[in-house]
């Protein structure tokens, strides 16, 4: 990848950031595309002097978006949303980004998709990402097809905001409990994208389902994080009818949850047992507890000065 252009669209987002640092680290040069490049800014000091660039780009604007991909030699797509017009970012917009990309003679593309994109689901999120990946293979067959599931890293909105609930309330009801989730590591998620952007001819075309090591039940997740940060909260496991409440009132603290996200909860985010993942990339999954607790430590109530009992 060394001197290779690499267009990271919605580069500046919490997985771009990453994806940039470990083509940043490879050599590449790395053009970030952003709404707002104020808001990518802060990758300039992982390069070295010329090594990043910074365009104005949105998705649901194909003449920005063209621009941005000139003259690349690799296109990551890294766009996705839980609100507004999902199908006009997920679909539409991931159609302009391949489209682009072939156009331009882009040698390889990698889009984000989502584990549990599902052309006949219910959830709009789901249903509008299988469509988005549609889109990509018809514009640009080679193309390769990421699926993460639940991502967990440093500046996450998963573990943390699991974390600031657990430290702030006495009690802190759980939505389906039992709900299962795979979640990976953001650095490894990362890893995988520029492994297939710098092999397309061995990974591209491919779909990959990228989970990491443990498989956690949503309470099973909630009581790692409260042992985590030495705090006991207690846990009751909401029946349905509450959680879709909840969904359709947003009422439950610190804890927003639409009814599209509710109908995403009712299937579990785990790799499915035939699905190539990490190992096919080349990429060693992370345990969340190798890595979660740096970050984590801060909701102890004395922060990293906390003691901690000995077993």
């Amino acid at each position: 990848m060394k001197d290779r252009l690499v267009t990271l669209v919605g580069g500046g987002g919490f997985i771009g950031r990453y994806v940039a640092q470990a083509l940043l680290a490879a050599g590449a040069r790395v053009r970030v595309a952003q709404r707002d490049p104020r808001d990518a800014w802060f990758l300039k000091p992982l390069g070295g002097l010329g090594q990043t660039q910074f365009v104005a780009a949105d998705v649901t604007r194909p003449d920005t978006i063209a621009r941005a991909v000139s003259g690349a030699d690799h296109v990551v797509n890294l766009v996705g949303s839980f609100a507004g017009d999902l199908g006009r970012v997920h679909v539409d917009g991931a159609r302009t980004v391949a489209e682009a990309a072939a156009h331009s003679g882009a040698e390889s593309l990698v889009h984000f998709s989502a584990i549990g994109a599902d052309a006949e689901s219910p959830s709009s999120y789901a249903r509008t990402k299988a469509e988005g990946e549609a889109a990509v293979r018809a514009a640009f067959p080679k193309a390769t097809i990421l699926r993460p599931a639940t991502v967990f890293g440093r500046e996450d909105q998963f573990t943390n905001r699991f974390a600031a609930m657990i430290a702030r309330l006495p009690v802190v009801p759980v939505l389906r409990a039992e709900t299962r989730f795979q979640p990976v590591f953001v650095g490894d998620v990362a890893a995988a994208a520029a492994t297939a952007l710098a092999d397309p001819v061995r990974f591209g075309g491919q779909v990959y389902e990228l989970g990491g090591p443990d498989v956690l039940t949503m309470l099973g997740l909630h009581e790692w994080i409260a042992r985590t940060i030495d705090r006991d909260p207690a846990f009751p496991a909401l029946p349905d009818i509450a959680g879709q409440a909840i969904a359709m009132f947003g009422f439950l603290p610190g804890a927003p949850l639409t009814a599209d996200q509710w109908k995403l909860l009712q299937r579990d985010t785990v790799v499915a047992p035939d699905a190539a993942g990490l190992a096919a990339l080349g990429v060693t999954p992370t345990p969340l507890a190798a890595v979660a607790p740096d970050w984590l430590v801060r909701y102890r109530r004395a922060g990293r000065f906390a003691v901690t009992a000995k077993a």
